[in-house]
C-alpha cells in the first residue's frame, strides 16, 4: 500500500517541493566535510532524500521512496515520546573525546569509530579507553574496514580493557562476519556482532541473519525505503531474536526526525539508537533537539525558512540533485 501511494506522486509534484541544502560539518565524517541534502515538503510534512553521492540510482531510489513517504504519508503511530541515543565518537585523538561527548548530555552509550584509514590499532585502543572513562556502554564501528584476521585481533585488543556492547560491521561481507563470530567464540572473546552495511545495502536484508552473521541489526530509515519498511523488517528480525538499533545515515534534522519516529513506533526498544549525529553539523535546517538524560524527544520537524535560504546549495549542485531525483523517481 505504501509503495503504491509513493509511486503515485507525480515527479513534477515532487520536484516542485524540493529544496537542496549544503550543511558544513564540524569534523570529517565518512570522508566528507559538507553534507548535501534534498528536502521535500508534502501534504503530511517534510521528507529527506540524501543518498551519498557515490550510490547508484537503483540503491538511491529507496531513499527517495522514504522521503516521499515522510512528506506525503507522515509517521506511523508512536508508542513512546522520547528515544535513548548513543553518543557518536569519530576517529579523533583521545584528548578530543571529552569535547565530543559533551555534545551528548546524559548519554550512557557511545559508538566509537575504529579502523580509520591512516590510523593504527593502538589509536583505536586509546580512543576506546578514553571513551570508557565517561560512559557505561561502548560499541565500536569499523564500517567494514577490517579483514577477518584484523577484526579478531582488534576486537581481542579492544576488549582487554573492558566489554564492548557490540562491534558494528567489523568486516565488509556476510561470510566474513560469520567467520569473525566463529573465531571470536572459539577464542572465548565475547563481542556481539552488529550488521549495518550488510543490511542497509542488501537486496535481501534478512540474508545476514539467516547466515548467522549478526547478533544485532543496525537499521536506517532512508536506505530501507521508509519508516514502515523499517518496522516490517524489525518485526521479522525480532522473530529471529535479533534486536534493532535505529541509526542515522548522517541525516539533517528532517532525517533524524524520521528515525526518531521509526524508533518511537517500535513495539520494543532495548538498545540506544544512533540518532544523535545532528551535532556534527555547524548548522542544520532546524534548531537541534535538546538531549536530556541521554534521550531525544520525538517531534515533528519543520525546517526554518531562514536556515534553508542561508544553507542553500549552489545552482549547479541543486541541478545535480534534481536530475538525480528525476532518475530515481522513474525507478519507483
Amino acid at each position: 500500500m505504501t509503495d503504491g501511494v509513493v509511486a503515485a506522486v507525480p515527479v513534477d509534484e515532487v520536484l516542485a517541493s524540493a529544496t537542496v541544502v549544503s550543511l558544513p560539518m564540524r569534523v570529517r565524517f565518512r570522508g566528507i566535510t559538507v553534507r548535501e541534502v534534498l528536502l521535500l515538503r508534502g501534504p503530511a510534512g517534510w521528507g529527506e532524500f540524501a543518498p551519498f553521492p557515490e550510490y547508484g540510482d537503483v540503491e538511491s531510489a529507496a531513499w527517495l521512496r522514504s522521503a516521499i513517504e515522510s512528506a506525503w504519508l507522515g509517521p506511523p503511530p508512536a508508542v513512546r515520546s522520547s528515544i535513548p541515543v548513543n553518543a557518536t565518537v569519530p576517529a579523533v585523538a583521545p584528548a578530543q573525546v571529552p569535547e565530543i561527548l559533551a555534545r551528548f548530555p546524559g548519554a550512557r552509550t557511545a559508538k566509537v569509530k575504529v579502523a580509520e584509514k591512516g590510523q593504527t590499532l593502538a589509536d583505536d585502543v586509546a580512543r576506546v579507553a578514553a571513551v570508557r572513562e565517561h560512559v557505561d556502554q561502548v560499541r565500536v564501528d569499523a564500517n567494514g574496514g577490517w579483514t577477518v584476521d584484523e577484526a579478531v585481533t582488534a576486537l581481542s585488543a579492544l576488549t582487554a580493557g573492558g566489554e564492548l556492547q557490540y562491534a558494528e560491521q567489523p568486516c565488509a561481507t556476510v561470510p566474513e562476519l560469520v567467520e569473525v563470530r566463529r573465531r571470536l567464540a572459539a577464542s572465548g572473546t565475547v563481542v556481539p556482532i552488529a550488521a549495518d552495511e550488510s543490511i542497509r545495502r542488501a537486496d535481501d536484508p534478512m540474508r545476514v541473519v539467516r547466515a548467522g552473521a549478526a547478533d544485532v541489526a543496525v537499521v536506517k530509515v532512508a536506505p530501507l525505503g521508509g519508516t514502515r519498511a523499517l518496522l516490517a523488517l524489525a518485526d521479522e528480525l525480532s522473530g529471529h531474536g535479533v534486536p534493532v538499533v535505529v541509526s542515522s545515515a548522517l541525516d539533517s534534522a528532517v532525517g533524524i526526525g524520521a528515525g526518531l519516529a521509526a524508533a518511537a513506533a517500535l513495539p520494543r526498544l532495548d538498545l540506544a539508537c544512533g540518532l544523535g549525529t545532528g551535532g556534527f553539523f555547524v548548522d542544520d535546517v532546524a534548531a537541534p533537539s535538546v538531549m536530556s538524560a541521554g534521550e531525544l524527544p520525538v517531534a515533528e520537524v519543520s525546517p526554518d525558512p531562514e536556515r534553508l535560504t542561508a544553507l542553500a546549495a549552489s545552482p549547479d549542485r541543486t541541478s545535480w540533485w534534481l536530475e538525480r531525483l528525476t532518475r530515481c523517481h522513474a525507478l519507483l
